[in-house]
């Protein structure tokens, strides 16, 4: 019943915020991509691989709910999303499982555990983190009036996520 819950929810967030999100392209794609690949070269820990392929799908979503012109069902662009998402995360989550405790002291006299699988939210994770950074990319151009360098998008985007990376690595 959690799950479902938190489903609804999750959905319903994604459809509220989701036509705010009008950039990413094909760097953006391939630059997580790459980040991913090169995380599991490198030996890092399934989570930041997952969190890594998090970022691939939801960029690969966003950039793919773009290609359509005419809108053929309410939230189109989110379906979309949404779809690209679960169809990429979903088949690699048997490989990139990594289940571990969650210890709440304030729940019950004794506190509860709860097996948590931390793959699945690094990828949600790393899907968020795609999700907000184009709009961090719009507010960091206001503030410098319009001033870029060059790629800042693709940057701030993989600076994130190798920050994100780096401290789930040295968490778990």
């Amino acid at each position: 019943m959690k799950r479902i819950f938190i489903l609804f929810i999750s959905i319903f967030f994604i459809a509220y915020l989701a036509p705010m999100a009008s950039a990413h392209c094909p760097l953006c794609t391939v630059g997580a991509g790459a980040a991913a690949a090169g995380a599991v070269w490198l030996g890092i820990s399934k989570v930041v691989v997952a969190m890594f392929i998090g970022a691939f799908a939801m960029s690969m979503g966003m950039w793919f709910s773009k290609i359509p012109k005419k809108k053929y069902i309410p939230f189109q662009k989110t379906a979309i999303i949404i779809v690209i998402f679960l169809t990429t995360v979903l088949p690699l989550m048997s490989i990139f499982t990594a289940i571990g405790p969650l210890y709440l002291s304030f729940i019950g006299e004794y506190g509860t555990t709860y097996a948590v699988n931390y793959s699945l939210a690094s990828t949600v994770l790393g899907g968020a983190i795609v999700f907000i950074s184009p709009g961090l990319n719009r507010k960091i151009k206001e503030k410098r009036d319009g001033k870029v360098i060059p790629f800042q998008g693709t940057i701030l985007t993989l600076l994130l996520l190798i920050l994100a990376g780096g401290i789930i690595q040295l968490a778990i």
